[in-house]
């Protein structure tokens, strides 16, 4: 498992379909999962800090597991089977951990709400994962905006089930 960073949301340009962008924490690999536009909106509040007038359905569920003392331990991007990213939420709840099953996107936004550390798998970064160059990570470092603009390049010339969907 390694430690990602969500990075950003973004939308590809053939079918306008939302993006979420993880980062090893640890490196130049950058993992895309297409995600559905209710999840994009979720995660892009949260990262945005934006407020809104009623709770969203994370921000929901963020709410109830504090009510009932539990907490969020950490998500985990765990497997992709037919183009599909599966995901993992651990609970704590006093001494007790509980694993359930999830979308990535749905963890993902509850991870951000909870200030939960975000995992990926081994195996699902080595089949679906993309690599900067050196070079290339340094100046998105330095200029993030020619990152996004080589990501979008990216999306105008990847197909979804090249890395597989959330599903």
């Amino acid at each position: 498992m390694q430690e990602m960073v969500v990075y950003g949301v973004s939308f590809d340009m053939v079918g306008k379909q939302p993006i979420v962008l993880l980062k090893t924490a640890m490196g130049n690999r950058f993992l895309p999962i297409w995600i559905g536009h209710p999840e994009a909106a979720a995660i892009l509040a949260k990262l945005q800090d934006t407020e809104t007038p009623r709770p969203m359905t994370h921000d929901l569920f963020s709410t109830a597991l504090g009510e009932l003392d539990a907490s969020v331990v950490r998500i985990s991007v765990v497997e992709m089977r037919d183009s599909t990213f599966f995901a993992r939420v651990v609970l704590r709840r006093g001494n007790e951990e509980v694993e359930l099953d999830a979308r990535p996107s749905d963890a993902i936004a509850l991870a951000l709400r909870s200030k939960a550390p975000i995992y990926a798998a081994d195996e699902v970064i080595a089949e679906s994962a993309i690599q900067m160059e050196d070079e290339e990570a340094e100046a998105a470092q330095s200029d993030p905006e020619q990152l996004v603009e080589d990501f979008k390049q990216f999306l105008d010339e990847v197909r979804p089930e090249e890395f597989g969907e959330d599903g």
